[in-house]
């Protein structure tokens, strides 16, 4: 008995209907399974997380303590951190003339995470008493707040003919360095508090360059102008 052409055609319709719910429903098991199993990847990438912050807090803590022995000696060497900022070619670009002659009163600089890490740092720069303004501090702070960052900093007590208000350069004249476009002073870069590239280099290039091993730019400098 020959089977009817549209009945047959009706039975192979079916059974690919069949084929391909079994296919779907095995493709939507897979994947309900590849989902679970991310999700406790990302718990447990969260628990190491966790547990590299609490290790870094530890270690900061015992850093401290050589942090401050090396900035009692880094003060009796004469323009160290001047030089050690000239050396990085991304910092010496923002250092004009006058800047150079402010860094030279820098006793030391001190960079501090915030204690869990997460929520932001602070840069700061101790200075000598100097011609150039009242404040023996000035510091920079960057706190991460959903996703963008608040930047506030000191507001420098200038002195008479040395203030720079509004982002403006030194009044007191002197040799500038000449920069292809806009001019550029680290003092501008100090008192922005907008959230830019700038900002972020500079910041980025003193905590996790110029911060952890300044001897090592400090000795590049010396070399290069001996």
């Amino acid at each position: 008995m020959v089977m009817d052409k549209g009945k047959k055609l009706k039975i192979e319709e079916k059974v690919v209907e069949e084929n391909a719910e079994q296919i779907d429903t095995a493709l939507v098991f897979s994947i309900e399974k590849l989902q679970e199993i991310q999700d406790e990847l990302v718990k447990i990438n969260e628990e190491a997380s966790e547990k590299v912050l609490e290790v870094e807090q530890k270690y900061n803590e015992i850093r401290k303590p050589l942090y401050y022995k090396r900035g009692d000696i880094a003060k009796s060497i004469p323009d160290f951190w001047l030089k050690a900022f000239l050396s990085h070619g991304a910092i010496d670009s923002f250092l004009s003339a006058e800047d150079e002659k402010i860094f030279k009163h820098i006793s030391s600089i001190e960079v501090e995470d915030f204690k869990d890490l997460k929520s932001g740092y602070s840069i700061s720069f101790n200075f000598n008493s100097n011609p150039y303004f009242e404040d023996t501090k000035l510091t920079k702070t960057f706190t991460f707040l959903d996703g963008r960052v608040k930047i506030t900093a000191t507001q420098i007590k200038w002195k008479r003919d040395m203030g720079m208000a509004s982002g403006a350069d030194h009044k007191k004249k002197g040799n500038k360095r000449k920069f292809i476009g806009k001019s550029r002073n680290f003092f501008k870069w100090f008192m922005d508090a907008q959230q830019n590239d700038r900002v972020d280099e500079i910041s980025k290039i003193i905590k996790k360059h110029l911060w952890p091993n300044p001897l090592a730019y400090f000795k590049t400098c010396n070399f290069l102008f001996s």
